[in-house]
């Protein structure tokens, strides 16, 4: 927000220097983001009338003028089309510098000496662009500076305010901080009821009452909007970043930048009916102030009457109801609105306005009359009118609770590192308007004023203390308090060594967003409910990933796109899916491979990665947690059917492994083959803890076994076959052949198995071995139908 720095000491004026003044506001935590002067460096310029005019001989668009300054009478040769006798206008004399060094001589123009020149707002570096000479204002007195006169030796101040201090997007709300933090008491302008000489009223209706649970209305007749904005108020407008437009509508700009409540007027006789906040109906359109026409969407508030929509509520008014050269009579509206209903809207339509910033963080709740009677009292002033009563409705119910926040005075202490007694805290909250409620022998409960959304906890009390109290007068401290080492149980796993497993693998960890594209998301879980955010930062970034999958498959087609054919890429972090009404978070870890198996070298093949070298991975890392895992085939609407298993520990699923379907290669035109898999890190953290086992000197004996089973069944059924039947001693079984042909059938496969068996005190004897073989056979033979292989 910009502000004039003469117009905040007119509220408030400390005894401090501008560079004292800019410093003191940054270090209460509103960050100047710069200063600059209000007028560039110009210097022999006075305030004179143009007392006579006529044409100038030899030129059609130039006038010859006569020019009091109060002392002299100047001719000067004129060009500007809004130059009239009697007007006052800024005046160069000989000798005098422009902004720019340009310094005025008499001159001779198409024959005509000019003594001097007539300057627009252009010309004194007052405006970017000008269309004539600079009114001054009737009663200005002739001869004076007109740097003094309009008190241009003022300074700009811009502030970036964080979006929870919208109290300060206001002169009141600066002046209250600057106030404070130096002890003094505000000079604002009193606000009195302006007392109704009619009895006018303009039917108000609030159906939206949770959106808008105030609204307050004045109809004022018989406006003469051919008077000017008074030259006070387009500076100030202009010294704060607004250009003037009218004199209503400059008002109500004026009354926004001094309380903080935005205001809107209407031309009424453009309204039909009576006035009613609503929500959008379907494919309603309205032309905005700016001329642009926009479909309203269904979720957008807007201020109706009975026929049209007339404006986007907190946003924009509409072109047709607007205030106009031909208006007479106006009415004026003051509103709150909830700032959960006009927060985004504003951006969701291309706009961004000096209303919306204000209401989409939150204004005064209380504010809504006094903004009226004020802007009611400067109509008068200014454009004169007859004011009708004021119009008040609202739901009580809707408008915000008053906050009450309890402070306890040992916290100050533990926060911020000082002793303050009761009495200076009480005194500092005070001065930023919050009430003590209660006292108690802890501490205190204060009622938070009206303007400040952002106080609901403690720590916010003790974020304001700080503040007041000056964060550069807090001593430096050590922090004290007791520590003690947590133990860290032995079988857990931690996602740290999980991460460095991967690593040692030849994967590179990424970071993706947790907003995802909802087309992508669903062909990958196309089952999970979409969590929308609100506010989306683009529309391929709209909703709440339920996989890591989407954010690892983007980071594939980049890396794919710019040459990079072999990646092996891993990430961390949470998932979000819906259940009912409650969103759960899950931790989770996810990678992908694709291309070659080796780097290129002169020893590697270039073969293709399969289904197997990816399992292998997988099985790599889950054998750093434990081995009482197994994989099963399944089926996932991402991952090619076929080429697709889950990981299961004791009956649960805790990952998922398969190659990328080929419909969502093809929409991201990835170069396949690609496999991707999860792990469920909640599911998988608890390993077994390792334990000691003396090696056995004693001799290990094999047995081979060579079965034919069904196809389909999955070698994990063999191995848990063997693993019950084997007995005591085994110490290891694993697969060497796996045969497909005519010989053993069709329907039918051959599994080669060796299976080892040893003794930790004795040497097995052949009988031992061979009763554990032959229950290792009948076991196969009885569970899973095998035969041995002739």
């Amino acid at each position: 927000m910009k502000f004039s720095e003469s117009w905040l000491r007119e509220w408030i004026d400390p005894k401090l220097s501008s560079e004292a003044l800019v410093q003191q506001i940054t270090m209460a935590g509103l960050e100047v983001d710069g200063t600059e002067s209000v007028a560039k460096p110009f210097s022999g310029i006075v305030v004179a009338e143009v007392t006579g005019l006529e044409p100038h001989p030899d030129a059609d668009k130039l006038r010859v003028c006569s020019v009091s300054d109060g002392t002299d009478t100047h001719q000067v040769v004129c060009g500007a089309p809004n130059v009239f006798a009697g007007m006052r206008v800024p005046f160069a004399r000989i000798g005098a510098v422009l902004p720019g060094d340009f310094k005025i001589k008499k001159a001779k123009l198409r024959g005509v000496e000019s003594h001097g020149m007539l300057c627009s707002e252009e010309e004194l570096g007052l405006a970017e662009k000008s269309d004539g000479l600079m009114p001054l204002p009737k009663d200005a007195p002739l001869g004076v500076n007109v740097r003094d006169y309009l008190k241009l030796d003022d300074t700009i101040i811009d502030v970036d305010l964080t979006p929870n201090r919208s109290d300060c997007l206001s002169l009141l709300g600066l002046a209250r901080e600057v106030g404070a933090l130096n002890k003094e008491t505000l000079d604002d302008p009193e606000v009195k009821a302006v007392a109704a000489v009619n009895e006018d009223r303009f039917a108000v209706t609030i159906e939206a009452k949770e959106a808008c649970p105030r609204y307050v209305g004045r109809v004022i007749r018989n406006v003469d909007l051919s008077r000017p904005t008074p030259l006070w108020m387009v500076e100030k407008l202009r010294r704060s970043g607004i250009r003037s437009i009218d004199p209503v509508v400059d008002i109500t700009n004026f009354v926004m930048l001094e309380l903080g409540q935005p205001m809107h007027a209407f031309d009424l006789n453009e309204l039909k009916g009576g006035v009613v906040v609503r929500f959008a109906k379907d494919e309603e359109k309205l032309v905005l102030l700016d001329g642009q026409e926009i479909t309203i969407q269904p979720d957008t508030l807007v201020i109706a009457d009975q026929e049209r929509p007339l404006a986007l509520a907190g946003i924009m008014g509409g072109e047709h109801s607007g205030v106009s050269g031909n208006t007479k009579d106006i009415f004026l509206e003051s509103a709150f609105f909830s700032p959960l209903n006009i927060a985004g809207k504003a951006r969701s339509y291309g706009l961004h306005t000096d209303s919306s910033h204000r209401f989409e963080r939150g204004v005064d709740y209380a504010h809504q009359a006094r903004a009226v009677e004020r802007a009611t009292q400067l109509l008068l002033d200014i454009v004169g009118g007859e004011p009708g009563p004021t119009t008040v409705v609202e739901s009580k119910e809707h408008l915000p609770e008053k906050e009450y926040v309890t402070l306890r005075h040992h916290r100050i202490d533990e926060v911020l590192g000082i002793h303050l007694d009761r009495t200076r805290v009480e005194e500092l909250l005070a001065r930023l308007g919050l009430v003590v409620e209660k006292v108690t022998k802890e501490g205190w409960t204060f009622k938070v004023p009206s303007h400040r959304f952002d106080i609901s906890i403690e720590v916010d009390l003790i974020e304001e203390i700080a503040r007041v109290y000056g964060y550069n007068k807090l001593p430096t401290t050590e922090p004290m308090g007791s520590m003690s080492i947590q133990p860290l149980p032995e079988k857990k796993t931690s996602l740290r060594r999980l991460k460095q497993h991967l690593v040692s693998l030849g994967y590179q960890e990424v970071i993706t967003y947790s907003f995802v594209d909802p087309k992508l998301q669903a062909l990958i879980t196309p089952d999970q409910e979409n969590i929308e955010l609100a506010n989306p930062i683009a529309s391929d970034m709209s909703v709440m990933r339920t996989s890591l999958w989407a954010g690892l498959l983007n980071t594939a087609q980049y890396n794919q796109n710019r040459q990079q054919s072999r990646v092996r890429f891993f990430e961390s972090g949470l998932t979000f899916v819906k259940q009912g009404e409650e969103i759960i978070q899950e931790p989770v870890l996810a990678g992908l491979v694709a291309g070659s198996k080796m780097p290129e070298n002169w020893s590697q093949g270039k073969g293709a990665i399969d289904f197997y070298d990816a399992k292998g991975d997988l099985e790599s890392l889950i054998g750093v947690i434990g081995d009482d895992f197994s994989w099963e085939s399944a089926q996932h609407p991402a991952l090619h059917p076929g080429q697709t298993a889950q990981l299961s520990r004791n009956g649960q699923v805790v990952g998922t492994l398969g190659a990328v379907h080929p419909k969502i290669a093809k929409t991201l035109n990835l170069n396949g083959p690609l496999f991707i898999f999860e792990l469920f890190l909640n599911r998988v953290a608890d390993g077994k803890v390792p334990f000691f086992k003396g090696v056995s000197r004693f001799p290990e004996i094999r047995r081979d076994l060579a079965i034919i089973i069904d196809e389909a069944t999955p070698y994990a059924e063999v191995a848990k076959s063997i693993i019950e039947s084997a007995g005591e001693w085994r110490v290891r079984h694993h697969i060497f052949d796996v045969y497909h042909g005519e010989s053993v059938g069709k329907g039918k496969k051959s599994l080669a198995i060796g299976v080892i068996w040893r003794h930790p005190e004795r040497t097995l004897r052949d009988e031992e071995i061979t009763e554990a073989f032959n229950n290792v056979i009948q076991e196969l033979s009885n569970r899973l139908g095998a035969s041995l292989r002739s």
